[in-house]
């Protein structure tokens, strides 16, 4: 039986056609995974089935039934659930709060947070979703807030569960706990949409495959019938390799160090410990580590939104007594941000705007404090050109564009900033694999120009191919320093579960 039909579904923004007379019949206790570059249009079709959007034209049916969705309730009430792949969370909330919102458990006329925390710690370990029911959502790294977003939507009981880019976030554990429980949920009747860039992924876990490229969907396939090459090639139109093009370059002087640093989270615990590294000119340093183990309090040290409690980090052998972002940028760093929305773009900004955000007051974009518009114009334009950020409309907001989008136009803005030491955080979330070959292979000519590259990824096949040098870190110390040719994966995930030392390269 048809659990969810979408019949000539178009939709047209002002100035891009998302859906182009898209049809599709999804199966009653599936799982159809749905895959296209950044912006094709599979989350538009999505929102639309959800609510979010309306259809400029075109019928959806749900369990063989035409229905006219116009809200997210309307969806709920069809039993249709939706975890988004930019969150929907409310960060002052705690994970309980959030979860139960709209739906909150009660005694008499109040709200029995007591009972809801219980419900929500006992649908954690059901799904092996591990979180701390009573934790604000602004104090939880994105992985964890992702947790959320999932726990939210299985508690609703839907039938239809749509999930955009749900492992985006997740480490290679955590995506393995999550499959384990898409699988029980196809068991158990349930139907299952699975939006992902990862190619890999969609082999493992779909049973069938609609491809979607400039908002047509190109066909569907079952799994046993295709690979993950016939399938980049209906995505992009082309071959895709996604290898690390060859860079051989000498590395130079140190540009960036951390000594002894430590750092303490917002519950006052101290979760990085007395951490020392350097990058140097023309090498990526690559970080790796399950999620949760110090990553984000390196980054915030670095960043100064979090003061260490002692250490010191250096640019080109200058300790930084005031490490703030923008003293941090003013000695020549650069920063691709894991969390656009909240660090890397001002949303309600045009891209033109968005693309010359920190060098805004220098000329030739300003002169005595007025903006030269045409130069603005014309640096953006090429930006976006140059980094393919779709669609090419400089005066879009930020907001408009699709995730995937909005992260190559903080690719653009950071690199073509002065720097010579990039920090590079989960700079390919959210990217298809022809974005992701795109970031890869400008990682690369950053290494060329001579730029030190501290790189912080989940991804292992990323840090494996990208890096010089691995740092492992657990439990908030370097348990290990390799390189890509002396270990293998199996090795470093020994390492990131604690259960392995490695000594320094020499």
């Amino acid at each position: 039986m048809e659990a969810l039909g979408v019949r000539n579904i178009v939709k047209q923004f002002p100035n891009v056609l998302a859906n182009d007379n898209v049809t599709l019949s999804i199966q009653e206790g599936e799982i159809f995974a749905l895959v296209g570059e950044n912006g094709a249009g599979k989350s538009t079709l999505m929102k639309i089935v959800y609510g979010l959007y309306t259809p400029t034209s075109g019928e959806i049916y749900v369990f063989s039934k035409k229905e006219d969705i116009k809200t997210p309730e309307d969806s709920i009430k069809l039993k249709i659930g939706m975890v988004h792949q930019e969150f929907m969370l409310i960060p002052r909330f705690t994970v309980t709060e959030n979860i139960v919102l709209g739906d909150e458990p009660r005694k008499g006329f109040l709200f029995d947070y007591s009972r809801a925390v219980k419900e929500v710690k006992e649908l954690s370990d059901k799904f092996g979703l591990k979180i701390d029911p009573t934790e604000k959502v602004e104090n939880l790294p994105v992985g964890i807030q992702q947790r959320v977003e999932i726990l939210k939507i299985l508690r609703r009981g839907a039938e239809i569960l749509i999930f955009d880019e749900p492992t985006a976030v997740l480490t290679p554990e955590e995506t393995e706990e999550l499959f384990k429980t898409l699988r029980a949920l196809k068991d158990n009747g349930k139907t299952i949409v699975f939006i992902s860039h990862k190619l890999n992924e969609v082999m493992e876990i779909a049973d069938r495959v609609g491809v979607m490229r400039k908002g047509k969907l190109q066909g569907i396939v079952n799994k046993t019938e295709t690979n993950e090459r016939e399938l980049a090639l209906m995505m992009v139109g082309r071959d895709v390799v996604l290898e690390v093009p060859e860079a051989d370059v000498k590395r130079g002087e140190e540009v960036f160090s951390v000594s002894n640093i430590s750092v303490k989270n917002p519950k006052g615990l101290l979760s990085l410990k007395v951490v020392s590294f350097s990058v140097y000119s023309g090498e990526i340093v690559g970080i790796a580590g399950v999620e949760g183990n110090g990553q984000a309090e390196l980054v915030n040290a670095i960043l100064g939104f979090w003061k260490p409690v002692s250490g010191k980090i250096s640019i080109n052998g200058e300790e930084i007594k005031l490490i703030t972002p923008y003293n941090m940028r003013t000695k020549g760093m650069a920063y691709i941000t894991e969390d656009r929305k909240r660090r890397g773009l001002v949303l309600p900004f045009k891209a033109r705007e968005n693309v010359i955000m920190g060098q805004h007051t220098l000329y030739p974009f300003s002169n005595k404090g007025v903006l030269n518009d045409k130069e603005i114009d014309t640096f953006a334009t090429k930006k976006l050109q140059e980094f393919d950020v779709r669609p090419l409309d400089i005066c879009s907001k930020a907001e408009s564009f699709s995730g995937g989008n909005q992260q190559k136009l903080i690719l653009a803005k950071e690199m073509s900033m002065k720097h010579n030491f990039l920090l590079a955080s989960q700079p390919t979330r959210g990217l298809d694999v022809g974005a992701t070959e795109f970031v890869y292979r400008m990682l690369v000519e950053e290494k060329k120009k001579g730029i030190g590259i501290l790189l912080i990824s989940l991804e292992l096949t990323e840090i494996m191919g990208l890096s010089d040098r691995i740092l492992v870190l657990y439990n908030g110390e370097i348990v290990g320093e390799v390189t890509p040719n002396e270990t293998n994966e199996e090795e470093l995930g020994l390492m990131m579960l604690g259960l392995k030392r490695k000594e320094k390269v020499q």
